[in-house]
Formats: structure tokens, C-alpha cells, sequence
């Protein structure tokens, strides 16, 4: 008995020292007190924001002249006006709308300017906040909504394979300019990653180097970007780059439109384009001559390095254009990086159609005119023989097919322009 009650004694004690110190516990909690966190609203003015844009450059009498507008928008009016109302036609997310409280959202023109901005300067997010009011996490919904929507409603158009009409004008071009045949120049271009992830730095840095991601396009005399490859990881050369590509699948699958040219006498059916020594001795490739010795290869050398620098430029020029091109890109998600890239060249593409006349000087009008008989022409009738309907790989490979073209070429160039050297 005596047993029994000591143990009742000691639970007990042990029940009161509990409630004891529990009691303790929460008067100390309760008497802290937990500041409550609520989300800062900032009042921005957004109709403030919207009056003021459209008296610097869209009113009848803007502030800002149109050659100002064109440096700070990369493009003209015109066509700025065209995407920002086809956005705003076929997508709720530029169109403007009232909120729970009745005020109006953000308008279409605000939205635009905003992604046109970080596209154009390649800055910070909210470094639009104190023009165009809107805030940091706005500015980057603007940004991914515009690429998008550019690469669904103009994708089709300006990302475009070749039609016969357009290769025909780039197979006159080529011929103008001594390389009949010839549809474009193709290279490639680095973009570096700065936010890559730790464990893929590996995969797209060289060495000691910063991570990159590489981009092979085709442009032609005009800077128009005809082709688009963007995704392998900056430790892969130009050869690599191409065993990748999609380049040929056109040809090799026969939705390419075929074409025939002479050189020198001898016919061709394989159009090339204009390359740097890295690039393979292929059928479909013509690269300079690297120590020329004689002086029909030394103006062979001078006018293929001289055309080929179309796609250089066209690097340069989509650079300066979209400074986030050439910035180091911050973004994680590279899915959001390719969309960039895409939205960026087909904004590039646009630009160039509308300001197209103003800069390509290369006159083909006697070839349109039909005053000359033209030694390349796109083929509009299909081969009788099964075995000549599509080209295979090797065709596209063929070294001797190679050699004998660049021989053609070389004697070609001479005689057109070595009286003028």
C-alpha cells in the first residue's frame, strides 16, 4: 500500500510541474508578438504611365521624333503599331480589361513597349518601372508572354523554309555576285548562359571558359535569317553543331524545291552555301581558299570571304539590335532562353522585310525583266526517274562533286571579275 501511494504521488507531482511549466511557456509566447506580413502595394499611376507614352511617340504631335522612335524600338512605327494590335486581336493577355475594383489593367501598348525594351536594351526587369508603371514580376510576364505570342502568330510566316519564288530571287542574287547556285552563307554564333545550372556547366563550357549556347543560322545578302538551329551546348564546334542539324532534312526528304545551274559549262543540281574553313568538303558547302597562290584563287578567295561575311553581319546586327542577345542571358529555364532567341530573329525578319529597300543594292531587275537568260532556275517539273526524285546523304557529301563545283567557281569568278581586279 505504502508503495502504491508513492507512485500516485509522483505522477502527480510530475502532472503539476507539467501544467506548471506549460503555463509558463505560453505567457512568454503570447506576450511576443509577431509583426503580421503583409504584401507592400506600391501605386504606380499605370494611366499616368500610359498618357505619358503616348504623347512622346504616338499622339499626332509626339515628343519624340520618328528616327528617335526608330533607335529606341529597333523598328518603325508602322510596324511596332502591327504587332502590338495583332497581339492584342488574338491574345486576352494584351488586351485591356477592368479589375475586381473596376479600374482598368495595363493597355497593349505598355505591355509591348515593356518586352521591346528588355529585348532592345537587354536590362533589368525593372528598370521599365519608372516610365511604362509596372512592376519587376510584370515586366517579366510581359517579356515571356510577348515571346510567345510573336512566335505563334508570326512563326509561320518569318521563320518560313524557302518558297520557289524566294529561292529563285537567292539563286539570282548568287548569280549576280559570281556564285551561281549559292542560297546563303552558314555559321555559327554563342550566347552565353550566365545562370546555367552548376551540374550542366560541364556539358556547355569549354575549359576554363563561361557556359554558352550555340546558334547555326543561314542569312542571305539581305541579313534574312533562313534558317534557325538553337539549343547544343557551347562545347560543340561547328562539325558537331551540323551532325545535329536539321539543315538538309528539306532536301533529303524531298520538300526542298529542286534546283539546276551551270558553272563553267557543267551542271549542277545541288544548291551550296558559302562557308568557313572549319565546315567539311561537301557537295553542298564552298569554303575559301586558304594560301592562294595564283591570282585566279587570290579573287576567288577575296570575293567568297567577301559574301560569305552575310551571315557575320547578320550576328552583328541581330546583336546591337536585341542587346539581350548579346548580353549574357540570366534566365534558368532554357526553354524561355530558345523562345528568346526564336522571337528575337523573327522580330529581326520583320524588320528586315519593311526596311528592305532602303539598304540591298544588288539589282536583279534583268533577270525579273527577263533582258538575261538566267544560268540558275528553280525546277518546277519532277524527275521521270525514281532514282533522281530525292538526293541522298552522300550526294550531299560527295568530295569530288565539291572539288570540280569550287574549280567551276574559281574559272567563273575570273572571268567575271578579273578584268575589274
Amino acid at each position: 500500500m505504502s508503495s502504491s501511494s508513492s507512485d500516485e504521488v509522483d505522477a502527480r507531482l510530475d502532472e503539476i510541474c507539467d501544467e506548471y511549466v506549460e503555463e509558463i511557456y505560453n505567457d512568454i509566447v503570447e506576450t511576443q508578438t509577431i509583426p503580421q506580413r503583409t504584401r507592400q502595394y506600391v501605386e504606380r499611376h499605370r494611366e499616368g504611365g500610359q498618357d505619358q507614352l503616348w504623347n512622346d511617340y504616338f499622339s499626332e504631335d509626339p515628343t519624340f521624333s520618328t528616327a528617335i522612335f526608330r533607335r529606341r524600338f529597333r523598328m518603325n512605327k508602322n510596324l511596332f503599331l502591327r504587332l502590338v494590335h495583332g497581339l492584342e486581336e488574338y491574345f486576352p493577355f494584351f488586351q485591356q480589361r477592368r479589375d475586381a475594383t473596376g479600374r482598368w489593367s495595363l493597355t497593349a501598348l505598355q505591355k509591348c513597349t515593356a518586352a521591346i525594351r528588355l529585348l532592345a536594351y537587354g536590362n533589368a526587369a525593372d528598370t521599365v518601372d519608372e516610365y511604362l508603371r509596372l512592376a519587376e514580376t510584370t515586366a517579366l510576364s510581359c517579356l515571356h508572354n510577348f515571346t510567345d505570342e510573336i512566335i505563334q502568330l508570326f512563326g509561320n510566316e518569318y521563320l518560313r523554309r524557302p518558297t520557289p519564288e524566294d529561292l529563285q530571287r537567292l539563286l539570282d542574287i548568287g548569280e549576280k555576285r559570281g556564285f551561281p547556285g549559292m542560297v546563303g552563307s552558314i555559321d555559327c554564333m554563342h550566347w552565353e548562359w550566365k545562370n546555367c545550372p552548376t551540374a550542366w556547366k560541364g556539358q556547355y563550357a569549354r575549359g576554363s571558359g563561361k557556359p554558352t549556347i550555340v546558334l547555326e543560322a543561314v542569312a542571305s545578302h539581305d541579313l534574312w535569317i533562313w534558317h534557325v538551329f538553337f539549343g547544343p551546348p557551347g562545347t560543340l564546334n561547328d562539325i558537331n553543331v551540323l551532325d545535329r542539324s536539321p539543315v538538309f532534312d528539306d532536301i533529303l526528304q524531298g520538300r526542298a524545291p529542286r534546283v539546276k545551274y551551270m558553272v563553267n559549262g557543267h551542271t549542277y543540281k545541288l544548291a551550296y552555301y558559302l562557308t568557313d574553313g572549319i565546315y567539311p568538303k561537301w557537295s553542298t558547302f564552298i569554303q575559301s581558299i586558304t594560301l592562294p597562290q595564283t591570282p585566279q584563287h587570290e579573287l576567288f578567295a577575296k570575293v567568297q570571304e567577301a559574301t560569305r561575311k552575310d551571315v557575320e553581319r547578320t550576328f552583328g546586327v541581330l546583336q546591337s539590335r536585341f542587346a539581350i542577345v548579346r548580353n549574357p542571358v540570366k534566365t534558368l529555364n532554357k526553354e524561355k532562353i530558345g523562345k528568346i532567341m526564336r522571337a528575337c530573329i523573327i522580330l529581326h525578319n520583320m524588320i528586315v522585310e519593311d526596311e528592305r529597300d532602303g539598304y540591298s543594292r544588288i539589282d536583279i531587275s534583268e533577270f525579273e525583266e527577263g533582258d538575261a537568260s538566267r544560268c540558275s532556275e528553280v525546277e518546277t517539273e519532277m524527275p521521270t526517274t525514281l532514282n533522281n526524285i530525292f538526293p541522298t546523304r552522300n550526294d550531299l557529301r560527295d568530295r569530288q562533286t565539291h572539288e570540280r563545283l569550287k574549280n567551276d567557281l574559281i574559272q567563273n569568278i575570273w572571268n567575271k571579275f578579273g578584268d575589274e581586279d
